[in-house]
């Protein structure tokens, strides 16, 4: 089943003689269940493409269609909504509200969409997450794996639709990195959750199902990755 479609997509900056186009014509769709790593070098757009697929940019022109609902046709207040019901944002810094403690940045876009505290569902991400013991930890009490492991928890904890992730291990060592990649991929494998990932690390890209690579704002191949073994 196609969880997310985009459509012509096309994202110019500046104007005239300043005029940088960071996505030229990008269209592709992702199947329910699929982990993509999107690729590319430095300036190429990935990171562009990503904020317009989680309603968080808009593109010039194009249609991005997220459970079959166009999300750039929302006003708003509407795709807010939306993005907090239906998109899983991690970053690599991972963004978290320094004066709420782990389990409160968790529950945060679910409180803020009217929602009632789930206690079970948050034990349960806590757990998951191996933060039993640092769910009452403020930001700067937590290293940077720990952060992004609340991160994680914060964008998985509404059940959305896809899991939009920019470098998320960009910030963080090798073993940490391993650490988040191997949440990723378990809650892809475990959860069924559609997760598109974007990275420079090759060694991650080739643990996905698919790699879309772009060079200057265009996608320039897309082809699914051959695993040795079992992968689900």
């Amino acid at each position: 089943m196609e969880i997310l479609r985009c459509e012509h997509i096309i994202k110019k900056y500046g104007t005239r003689e300043t005029e940088l186009t960071a996505l030229d014509d990008v269209s592709f769709s992702v199947e329910q269940g699929e982990m993509i790593a999107i690729t590319g070098p430095s300036g190429s757009g990935k990171s562009t493409l990503l904020h317009i697929l989680g309603g968080v940019d808009r593109p010039d022109t194009g249609k991005v269609f997220i459970n079959g609902q166009n999300i750039l046709e929302l006003n708003a207040d509407s795709l807010a909504v939306f993005r907090r019901r239906y998109i899983g944002l991690v970053y690599q810094f991972y963004n978290l509200v320094p004066v709420l403690n782990a389990e409160e940045n968790i529950l945060l876009p679910h409180l803020l969409d009217g929602r009632k505290r789930d206690q079970e569902r948050l034990d349960r991400i806590i757990s998951y997450l191996n933060l039993e013991e640092r769910r009452t930890h403020y930001p700067n009490q937590l290293s940077g794996g720990q952060q992004q492991r609340v991160s994680i928890g914060r964008a998985l904890f509404t059940h959305p639709a896809i899991l939009l992730c920019d470098e998320p291990t960009g910030n963080l060592d090798r073993k940490n990195s391993e650490e988040i990649i191997r949440l990723l991929k378990d809650s892809n494998r475990r959860m069924k959750q559609t997760v598109l990932l974007i990275t420079h690390d090759e060694s991650i890209a080739a643990q996905a199902d698919r790699i879309i690579s772009i060079e200057d704002g265009r996608i320039v191949k897309d082809e699914k990755v051959r695993h040795l073994g079992p992968q689900r």
